[in-house]
Formats: C-alpha cells, structure tokens, sequence
C-alpha cells in the first residue's frame, strides 16, 4: 500500500509541476518564476490540505523528496529543445498541459481522501471529499493567482465539479472495496470527466 501511495504522489506531482511550469513558460517567466509555479502547483494543495488537518509542519518539509521532484521536472520544461517545441506547436502544448493538469488533479484528489483518513477516524464523509477537492484544486488555485489569472476552477470547463464527483466516489467506495481499488475508480473518474469535458466544452452555468 505504501509503494501505490508512493508511486501515484511521485506522478501526481511530476504532472502538476509540469503544468505548472508550462503555464510559467507562456507568463515569459525566468527560471526561478518557472520552478516556483511548478513547486507550488505541485505541493501547494498538499500543504493545504495539511494545515486544515492540523498535520503541521506540511509533508512538503518532512519528505522534501516531492519538492525536489517538482524543481527537477521543472527545470526540465525549461530544456531549450522544450520550449521551442512548445512554442512551435500550440496544440501539443495545450495537449500536453490538459493531460497533465487531468492527472494531477485526479491524483491529489484520492491522496487528499488518504491522508484524511490516516490522520482522522476517516468517518466524515464531507471532511473527506472537502480535503480531497482541496488537496486536488489547491495546487493549481495558487499556481493561477501567482500567474496572475483567474484561477482555472471558476471559469474552465467543469474542473472543480470533477474532483468532488471522484472524491465522494473514493469515500464511499473506501469500506467496501479497499483503500487500491477505491482510490483508483475515484482517480480514474475525475481524470475522464476532467478530459470529456475540455474536449467536448462541457461548462457549469454562466452568469452571462
């Protein structure tokens, strides 16, 4: 069970952080702008998630392992041969930045239900899918706010709404089929929502 948890933050927080310097990459941002979007889309609703549970000092310090692997990926994106593809192509990118902000945010989602249940008795049902959407949207609320748009939960297409439906699906699957298999429905829910309804536009109501 450890090495699952592991291995879903190492790629949760490999697709935030791309996705977090790519968007730094279209700001025009330097390097240090880039590695901080990337390590703050990564462990920024980690660390949220960790003060609303009262788990202090946040994980980010006490295992700095994600960290780093958000500064390396980071850095990575900022390769020249990547941002000249980047630049060439708008459709890979925004191909690639779909795909990885999907996967990130499925991912954080169900860890977010983990860590709630490790550190509480695990039986409020709102607790869980609360921490979950914030440990799923947190990252990506700051990375928007630094880069000074408005932030991808309110105006995209249905992106928040996705991590709720995965994080109730998690919870209450969690008793019944096991932490694995509960953990991966609810990824895999908020993953395929997330992309149907960029690709076929799906929306929330507009006040306009």
């Amino acid at each position: 069970m450890q090495t699952f948890v592991f291995i879903l933050e190492i790629i949760g927080t490999i697709a935030f952080a791309a996705s977090g310097a790519m968007t730094a990459l279209k700001k025009d941002m330097d390097l240090f702008g880039i590695a901080i979007l990337g390590i703050t889309t990564a462990v920024g609703g980690g660390a949220l998630r960790d003060i609303i549970l009262g788990n202090t000092p946040p994980s980010m310090f006490e295992k700095p392992i994600y960290t780093v692997v958000a500064a390396v990926t980071s850095l990575v994106v900022f390769f020249p041969f990547i941002r000249r593809t980047f630049d060439k192509n708008q459709y890979l990118y925004d191909h690639i930045i779909r795909v990885m902000d999907a996967l990130g945010l499925a991912i954080f989602t169900v860890m977010g239900i983990n860590v709630a249940k490790t550190v509480t008795d695990g039986h409020n049902l709102f607790l869980l899918v609360f921490v979950g959407v914030i440990t799923g949207v947190g990252g990506g609320l700051m990375r928007d706010v630094m880069a000074g748009d408005t932030p991808y939960i309110f105006v995209k297409h249905v992106y928040a709404s996705a991590s709720i439906a995965g994080a109730l699906v998690c919870a209450l699957l969690w008793e019944p089929l096991g932490a694995v298999l509960a953990m991966f429905i609810g990824a895999t829910l908020v993953f395929t929502i997330r992309l149907l309804a960029a690709h076929y536009k799906w929306s929330l109501p507009h006040a306009k």
